[in-house]
């Protein structure tokens, strides 16, 4: 037993310790995985292949946390558009890719024009990087393969939107009697690397960031070389020993800012040479300062040289700010001095100041509100209103009056007016939202309004604003203004960003011509600018993740726009293209005539229903008036003018009744599938003619196997096989009496003006568009029908027929017959 148990405790250290040294590679290969830089894959995700038909969009939501290094975007789509075919491709049905940073993209209210796209950055389908991301939005044509990498120095951390279109402009949303045009498939792989660790940056992650300690320092009068103030100081330095810069070396720093500040204070001390005797005041300190991303020499929010003076920033942004400290030595060409020895030694102080709860502005002096959110009842997600904690509600719920709000500040020394602050917080998942601001009064308004997202905004610091009514910012992109008068201003923010938003009312000071003004505000997120402007229908979706819920507009026949207000058909080409559309439907009189006269009930109830339908559907269509709901005129208007133009093929044969009832059912059930189903693709057209053609076919060969069964084949006929020269003779005969039949069946002349007719309607559904539909669709409604009616009359009449003959001669049979029976 003993000698059993030793070399199984000797096999179990063997396997132990190999299990220990395969956990231990296993761990240095996962490890090693990591590459040769501290990067790790945040998220990777891959868009199945989606389809984007006319005037259709998909947005796409991409998180970039701040210790992100690079986004990659892979893009493979069935676009084949180069850049110089590009210019040429009208933007209403050009597919386009558009990027904004903190809100989905809107290239429907801009005015891009292909000198402003960054065309050059396209042509062989990737670029490494845009220089100008940020504040702004991008639009590029779309290619076959697009590859995108952003780096951590090119935008900013947070949300960033891609939106693929098929097509922009104000006819975008404008809805259409028809859509046509190409559509594109796309697929998406985007993955977004960070590093490891917060305190490394780069593309790589091999550059050292470091973090400021922050901690507050009592009062404004407490810390030194600060001027007097009544704002509380946070004060920011760094935990290492005080660094020393060579020439052309860069030192980055990162702060958070977690609240509203009034100033950010950068300032350097104690700057000494280090290695070097000769004086320093030449030595250039230079300090750059971005938020969000970090800032280069050519790339930043701010700078300055730390050597001459404090960099000082107003009303700082909520959120990280990167600082760049870069040593540049301007003396030593001047002097001739080569030395690779010198450094800058300094230590930076970083001073935050902040007013007290409820004051804003310079000095504190101004009153700041926090809006608290109601949400509207009965209404889609997101939508609410605004209003200050301290305010009652009005009675109808939204506004809140001015003046007991701007009672409370008072003049302290501001030179550019007294102002009074108002923030409020945008949910996340709201950024296809629309922020609405009104202000409303009986006496002329003296407010001015700015808004900045982030930070206060100021005279020189601010991203919408309206002063009055030719100073505002109507020519942003995503600024829209509705009315400037002197007692009303509305206006609204268009794909609002999601986060803290401030407004900032410059008022005049306090005086008695404006003490008893009644100045009512509001505020408020919308999901559709003035309801579509009562020309449409607001409509909400949400982008590829399922995170933020972005609403448009679905405009009439008339309107277009991304808020509806712009008018493409006025109301006499409005008058005109309904009666077109409408009045053309009175040439199924010419078919339905002609089926009456002849006895053809069932073609006539078809072609005069068919006319009556498609009148209907198309007063509808227009909006002037439905008989019934739109999907049953719809369907009644395809099914009918399906089965019209099959029956004139089936009317073109002279087989029995029975055997047109059987095609006329057959026909009758594949058309009701074809108008049920995508009843306006093209493609029913052909489906139609080919239904109606093997109609006829077929009804040819049932007439010729009648007519010609007694040339069958009989047993006594197969004995008695006649000879060659007979055979042919007989074959020569079959065909020239078939030839003739066929001859005397039409009158040629109709058959001929009925193709052409046809030829004129194929041409014109195929120049239709969605602006000349309504000519080339009433054309197409006349020729239609016209050939139809030339096709029936083409048909020769034969009373004395060979297939009439039978019938007729039996019933005058039956007839003689019994009239001596009768006797």
């Amino acid at each position: 037993m003993g000698e059993n148990w030793i070399p199984f405790a000797f096999s179990s250290l063997i396997l132990s310790l190999f299990m220990l040294f395969s956990c231990l590679f296993c761990c240095c290969h996962s490890l090693g995985q990591l590459g040769p830089y501290d990067t790790i894959t945040i998220s990777s995700f891959r868009y199945p292949k989606t389809q984007i038909k006319p005037d259709e969009l998909s947005y796409i939501r991409v998180d970039l946390p701040p210790w992100f290094s690079t986004m990659s975007v892979a893009l493979e789509s069935d676009v084949d558009l180069d850049v110089e075919n590009a210019e040429k491709v009208p933007k209403s049905s050009l597919p386009m890719l558009c990027l904004r940073e903190g809100s989905p993209p809107l290239p429907d209210d801009s005015n891009i024009s292909f000198r402003g796209l960054a065309l050059d950055a396209l042509q062989n389908g990737s670029f490494e990087g845009i220089p100008d991301l940020q504040n702004t939005e991008q639009c590029y044509p779309m290619s076959k393969n697009i590859s995108i990498m952003l780096k951590s120095d090119q935008i900013s951390s947070g949300v960033w939107y891609f939106g693929l279109f098929n097509g922009m402009g104000a006819t975008r949303t404008q809805s259409k009697m028809i859509v046509r045009g190409p559509a594109y498939s796309f697929t998406a792989n985007i993955s977004v690397e960070g590093c490891v660790t917060s305190t490394m940056y780069g593309q790589y992650c091999n550059q050292t960031l470091e973090l400021l300690s922050c901690g507050q320092s009592g009062s404004y009068n407490d810390v030194e070389n600060l001027p007097v103030g009544n704002q509380s100081v946070v004060s920011c330095r760094s935990n290492f020993e005080t660094p020393c810069l060579g020439e052309g070396e860069m030192k980055v720093y990162s702060l958070e800012m977690l609240g509203i500040a009034e100033q950010l204070i950068i300032m350097a001390e104690n700057v000494t040479s280090f290695n070097r005797t000769e004086n320093f005041s030449g030595i250039d300190l230079m300090c750059f300062v971005r938020h969000g991303a970090v800032p280069s020499a050519s790339l930043h929010d701010y700078s300055g040289n730390l050597n001459k003076a404090p960099l000082v920033i107003g009303s700082p942004k909520v959120g990280r700010w990167y600082i760049s400290i870069l040593a540049v030595d301007l003396s030593k060409e001047l002097r001739g001095i080569q030395t690779n020895n010198t450094k800058v030694c300094y230590s930076m102080e970083l001073h935050w100041l902040q007013c007290p709860l409820g004051k804003a502005g310079l000095n504190c002096t101004s009153d700041r509100y926090m809006l608290q959110t109601f949400l509207q009842r009965d209404s889609i997600p997101f939508e609410s209103y605004y209003l200050p904690d301290s305010q009652r509600l009005t009675s109808d719920g939204a506004n809140f009056l001015l003046e007991p709000l701007l009672s409370n500040s008072s003049y302290g020394g501001q030179v550019d007016g007294n102002w009074t602050y108002f923030h409020l917080n945008i949910p996340s998942g709201a950024a296809g939202a629309y922020l609405h601001i009104r202000l409303n009064s009986h006496k002329k308004i003296n407010y001015e309004a700015y808004v900045r997202f982030g930070g206060l905004p100021s005279l020189v610091n601010w991203d919408y604003y309206y002063a009055n009514s030719t100073s505002n910012s109507h020519g942003s992109m995503f600024f829209s203004l509705y009315d400037s008068s002197e007692e009303n201003v509305d206006f609204y923010i268009l794909y609002v960003k999601e986060g803290i938003w401030n407004f900032g009312l410059r008022h005049p000071f306090p005086s008695s011509s404006n003490s008893n003004g009644q100045t009512t505000m509001s505020i408020s997120l919308e999901r559709c600018p003035k309801r579509c402007s009562s020309h449409g229908d607001c409509k909400y979706a949400f982008d590829a993740s399922g995170l933020t819920l972005f609403s448009f507009c679905s405009c009439d026949r008339n309107h277009g726009g991304f808020d509806c207000s712009i008018e493409i058909v006025s109301l006499q080409a409005h008058i005109w293209q309904s009666i077109a559309l409408i009045a053309s439907n009175a040439a199924a009189v010419l078919p339905a005539y002609w089926a009456l006269q002849q006895k053809a009930f069932a073609e006539w109830v078809l072609f005069t229903c068919s006319g009556i339908s498609s009148g209907l559907y198309h007063a509808c269509d227009v909006g002037t008036w439905c008989a019934l709901s739109f999907g049953v005129l719809q369907f009644m208007d395809f099914w009918l003018s399906f089965m019209a133009v099959v029956s004139t093929f089936v009317y073109l044969t002279t087989i029995d009744e029975v055997y047109k009832r059987t095609i006329h059912t057959v026909v009758t059930i594949l058309t009701a599938l074809l108008a049920i189903t995508k009843a306006t693709r093209s493609s029913n057209i052909v489906l139609v003619m080919a239904i109606g053609a093997l109609g006829l076919f077929v009804g040819w060969m049932i007439e010729f196997a009648i007519k010609f069964r007694s040339f069958s084949f009989s047993m006594e006929f197969c004995t008695q096989i006649p000879e060659r020269w007979q055979m042919t003779e007989w074959l020569r005969n079959l065909l020239q009496n078939l030839l003739k039949t066929v001859l005397r069946r039409f009158r040629w002349g109709f058959l001929l003006a009925g193709f052409i007719a046809l030829a004129m309607a194929a041409v014109s559904w195929k120049l239709e568009t969605s602006e000349s539909y309504w000519i080339w669709h009433s054309v197409w409604h006349v020729t239609i029908y016209t050939s139809s009616f030339f096709f029936l009359c083409s048909k020769v009449i034969d009373i004395n027929g060979e297939n009439e003959r039978p019938q007729d001669g039996n019933y005058e049979l039956t007839r003689q017959d019994s009239l001596p029976r009768g006797e």
